[in-house]
């Protein structure tokens, strides 16, 4: 059995996060969506639980995906799901080059690790976690960038929020 890994912080997950996903389990028997916090990120909108409860939203039609957090080496958490490679999306150049460099530390972890590089779809190509947030903060339509199955979770989790002492 053929096993692969997708990863990301998903902040949230966009359609083109899911088309990555849908691509890659179509070439693998099974595929593990890791989302893992990355404290390097600013202006986080959802909690990991919260991530977590998205993507397997997004992903329930597909039989052969599972999604689960991790906080862990991504190198590590392939060899514990047994996957023979990593599958990243990738929307430009830049994109390229820093997911190479992270595919070269990866094999360096994890001798015989692959990591396998998917052009983003045209229709995605300008989608990213940061501009839906933003289209999130401002509320404007979302079908556009977001999963259908997801939108009510999303505007549900950012009315708590704006409902809560604090305002987060």
């Amino acid at each position: 059995m053929k096993t692969a890994v997708c990863s990301g912080s998903f902040d949230p997950i966009t359609l083109g996060h899911l088309d990555i996903i849908r691509r890659s389990a179509a070439c693998f028997d099974k595929v593990y969506v890791c989302v893992s916090p990355n404290a390097e990120k600013k202006n986080q909108m959802f909690t990991p639980e919260e991530k977590l409860l998205l993507v397997r939203t997004a992903v329930a039609e597909l039989p052969n995906v599972e999604a689960e957090l991790f906080s862990g080496l991504l190198a590590d958490y392939a060899v514990c799901r047994h996957a023979a490679a990593i599958v990243r999306g990738v929307r430009n150049t830049s994109d390229f080059d820093v997911e190479y460099q992270l595919a070269q530390i990866n094999q360096d972890i994890q001798p015989g690790l692959e990591t396998m590089l998917l052009p983003a779809s045209p229709a995605y190509q300008h989608f990213s976690s940061s501009m839906a947030r933003e289209m999130i903060r401002y509320g404007q339509p979302l079908e556009k960038y977001l999963p259908a199955s997801i939108i009510p979770l999303v505007r549900e989790l950012t009315e708590k929020r704006k409902d809560e002492p604090n305002g987060q």
